[in-house]
């Protein structure tokens, strides 16, 4: 609710008993007003040198305060709402604005569209099984994890990824199982070399490597699965051996990442 705007007569009145000597507590209870509002037009006065209004930068907002809030708590308790259906709910009492206005309201309280990371769906039993790997295995030697097979499957779509979904949210809350995409593994078998907890992609770090060759045959464009399983041979070929040495020494600060989200998921 907008506060409440004194008349031109009172603010001079204000000026007028602060010149004569009187403090912001005495003008305040003579006139019957805040202390503040006493504050805020002597300084005014003193800034500008004059009671009238100033002209104000840019247009009035077109929501109230209150819907503004509305906006921002319906972003936030569904990061995945989109500006159609923002734009909808303000249309609905009356207010009808751009999809651009109700992104610059969402921006000013920190809310970002970004896309949404996609995680393992994890139960708690899932949860436990992590933390139980990372705590077990945290202390182990670099050298016990060069020796390890890492085993995964993955797809490579023709066409690109899966399509892309937006949530509303703000920084470093990306991992946050209300900002993520739950996913289950496709079928199939491979082979354990350790007791691996299931839906733990955050633990083997060939899931970077699936990343990376994904991104570079997407860049190769192409356009039939004959060229298609020709770029992912020789992207996956263009691997450096560096590189995955470099994955597995990192391989500690994994299982620390997991601890720390109690077997939920992590940046990895």
């Amino acid at each position: 609710m907008k506060n409440k705007e004194h008349t031109r007569q009172v603010r001079d009145t204000v000026v007028k008993k602060f010149k004569a000597g009187f403090g912001y507590k005495k003008i305040a209870q003579a006139l019957n007003i805040p202390r503040s509002t006493v504050q805020a037009i002597i300084l005014k006065w003193k800034e500008y040198q004059t009671t009238a209004n100033l002209p104000r930068p840019g247009r009035p907002s077109k929501l109230s305060a209150h819907t503004r809030r509305r906006l921002i708590r319906d972003a936030a308790k569904r990061p995945m709402i989109t500006l159609d259906e923002l734009q909808r709910s303000t249309a609905e009492v009356g207010d009808s604005v751009h999809r651009t206005t109700i992104s610059h309201i969402l921006h000013k309280s920190g809310l970002y569209g970004r896309v949404a990371r996609r995680k393992p769906f994890l139960k708690d039993i899932h949860k436990k099984c992590c933390l139980k790997f990372a705590t077990s295995h945290l202390g182990d030697t670099p050298n016990m994890w060069k020796k390890v097979l890492w085993s995964d499957e993955t797809k490579i779509e023709l066409f690109g990824n899966n399509a892309k979904r937006y949530v509303w949210r703000k920084s470093n809350t990306a991992h946050h199982p209300e900002h993520t995409i739950p996913t289950v593994k496709h079928g199939g078998k491979h082979i354990q070399v350790l007791e691996w907890p299931s839906q733990s992609p955050d633990q083997n770090p060939i899931e970077n490597l699936w990343k990376e060759l994904k991104t570079a045959v997407h860049k190769c464009s192409p356009s039939n699965l004959t060229e298609l399983e020709l770029f992912c041979k020789e992207e996956w070929e263009k691997i450096s051996v560096s590189r995955c040495a470099k994955l597995i020494e990192t391989y500690p600060k994994r299982l620390t990442a997991v601890i720390a989200a109690k077997g939920g998921a992590t940046k990895y």
